[in-house]
């Protein structure tokens, strides 16, 4: 019994989630003149157990993102949902991503992402991919200056599908620290859209930052916290 109450507990906490981040979304839309179906909320289950996301999937989410390949792969087996990878892919993992992701978030030149490639052509499912864009050098994805051309690279590739640009801003404690980033990434999708114009989303804003992502134009958000609460300590 006590494990009932248990999971009563867990999806009526993340049914609330659920549903503050929603009008947290459809607030921000609405003030910068957009509709909150704009936006898809897709809830990162990273640490978080499979029972959390049934509970996210029973509140209407339809939509998660995982960071790590293996565990992608568990989840994505367990509770049947639009899967977004959005962790770094490599060579040794990646035939989990191409097995079990619905979409890709992190696409940066590489191996793992020639791989990822060659196995969706061989299984005839193209895969929706987003390209990482780094604003803040050194870090994961690909500098503002070599998306254009990457994205021509991508595009070719047998197997996946440009869908449009995904970013990581600097963790600040004000979320307004993320907006130059935001706004970044815009601009630069607008000159992507030039080229290509199929690759129309645009992935920005986390629990701390989704508001001014929906503000700055984001077609999605990645909001793990704010759905789930803190991650296990034991992850």
């Amino acid at each position: 019994m006590a494990g009932a109450i248990d999971d009563d507990d867990l999806r009526e906490r993340v049914s609330r989630a659920v549903g503050e981040v929603r009008e947290r979304i459809a607030a921000a839309a609405v003030r910068v003149g957009r509709t909150p179906e704009e936006v898809r909320l897709v809830a990162v289950t990273k640490t978080h157990p499979v029972e959390a996301v049934r509970a996210a999937l029973a509140a209407g989410v339809r939509d998660f993102g995982e960071n790590h390949a293996v565990d992608l792969a568990a989840k994505a087996a367990a509770v049947p949902a639009i899967w977004h990878f959005i962790g770094k892919l490599q060579s040794g993992t990646v035939r989990h991503v191409a097995d079990h992701a619905d979409v890709v978030q992190s696409a940066e030149p590489g191996g793992a992402l020639e791989r990822l490639a060659r196995r969706r052509a061989a299984g005839g499912r193209p895969l929706p991919v987003l390209i990482e864009v780094d604003l803040t050098p050194g870090r994961q994805g690909v500098g503002p200056d070599d998306v254009l051309p990457f994205a021509d690279r991508v595009a070719l590739m047998p197997g996946l599908i440009l869908r449009g640009l995904m970013t990581v801003p600097p963790l600040t404690p004000d979320p307004e620290g993320a907006r130059p980033y935001f706004a970044r990434l815009r601009a630069l999708s607008e000159r992507l859209r030039s080229a290509h114009p199929e690759a129309t989303e645009l992935s920005m804003g986390m629990s701390l930052d989704y508001e001014v992502g929906v503000e700055e134009g984001a077609t999605m958000v990645r909001v793990g916290t704010a759905v789930f609460g803190p991650r296990p300590s034991n992850r």
